[in-house]
């Protein structure tokens, strides 16, 4: 097959693609959207396609569209942990939108559209604990799940009693032991199949002043590290478990730099220099050596080379690995 054909044998399937798409009820399909205002870093090309959806049933349509034509699609959830190609991503970026959070008693059910942030202040004004350490962690709750996020020595698996998903052919239900929650990570990262539509959690009576107290604490402190306006993701890189790391390293790791047996990715980034180091418009921050953001108008190769140069000062230097929490989307 030449150039040529390839060529047209790519318009084709797109055009088939998208006037498959264009027939699923309440599925809103847009042509090259540019992907940038839809992630965190506010960096990355078009999508060939993109589409949204609240319904269940119409998400698990496009998906069946894009395996039976063998077309390349994106899950994407609030943007907050991925860095898109400045090329974009030839295939379908699919959103799922619902985002309703229910109170039960002690339980709260959330559609995996529902921004973390919602749910975690839903807890602490019913006065319901557990959950009150994310405060201010940015993301969806589908991508909170995914990722098992959390802080302060607590994650969101702690709450989890159950998952609704799609394993690629069927809607099910996944206890908290299905999902194979570890740090920073679950079963869903080895799963691309498994989509996320909704998450129940099981919280504790608490007091809601003491709660408001604690998220109003981790919220002031967060957004003193991590500004709301700053295009940046949060931490780049994962803490690493203390009892994994070679003798010769933990020997070196100060205890004031251990916490619940991890030690901060930031320790050693720090000791390679990576503080204010910056490559094009993207920044290493002066004050925290696992915060990269986006001055304005950065480009995600830059993004991507400098968290390679990091990976390689800290391996060469500690000859141990660090291991991003971004996702990457498209070609690089």
């Amino acid at each position: 097959m030449n150039s040529s054909t390839d060529s047209q044998h790519i318009v084709t399937l797109a055009a088939d693609v998208h006037a498959a798409l264009e027939k699923v009820v309440d599925l809103d399909v847009r042509r090259s959207v540019t992907l940038a205002p839809y992630t965190r870093f506010q960096i990355g090309g078009p999508a060939e396609f993109f589409a949204e959806t609240s319904s269940i049933s119409s998400f698990v349509s496009a998906i069946q569209i894009c395996h039976q034509k063998n077309f390349p699609l994106y899950i994407l959830g609030d943007g907050s942990n991925v860095i898109v190609s400045d090329m974009g991503f030839y295939g379908l970026v699919l959103r799922f939108t619902a985002c309703e959070v229910r109170v039960e008693g002690l339980r709260i059910t959330a559609d995996a559209g529902a921004r973390l942030e919602t749910v975690v202040t839903t807890s602490v004004d019913n006065g319901l604990q557990g959950l009150e350490t994310l405060a201010r962690i940015p993301g969806s709750i589908g991508a909170a799940i995914f990722g098992n996020a959390g802080a302060y020595g607590s994650s969101i698996s702690k709450t989890v009693t159950s998952v609704k998903i799609f394993d690629g052919a069927s809607i099910r239900q996944l206890s908290n032991q299905d999902c194979g929650f570890v740090y920073r990570g679950s079963a869903f990262k080895q799963n691309k199949d498994w989509i996320i539509f909704q998450a129940e959690f099981q919280l504790e009576s608490g007091d809601r002043d003491t709660l408001s107290s604690k998220a109003a604490e981790i919220t002031a402190i967060r957004d003193e590290k991590f500004p709301p306006t700053m295009l940046c993701a949060g931490s780049i890189f994962k803490n690493l478990h203390l009892k994994d790391l070679p003798d010769h390293v933990t020997a070196s790791v100060p205890e004031h730099a251990v916490r619940k047996g991890k030690v901060a990715s930031a320790h050693f980034l720090e000791q390679v220099g990576a503080k204010g180091m910056r490559r094009g418009n993207i920044q290493i921050a002066d004050y925290h050596a696992n915060l990269i953001y986006n001055c304005g108008g950065g480009k995600a190769q830059d993004l991507r080379h400098l968290i390679s140069d990091l990976k390689k000062l800290v391996k060469d230097q500690f000859d141990i690995e660090v291991e991003e929490e971004v996702q990457y989307i498209g070609d690089f």
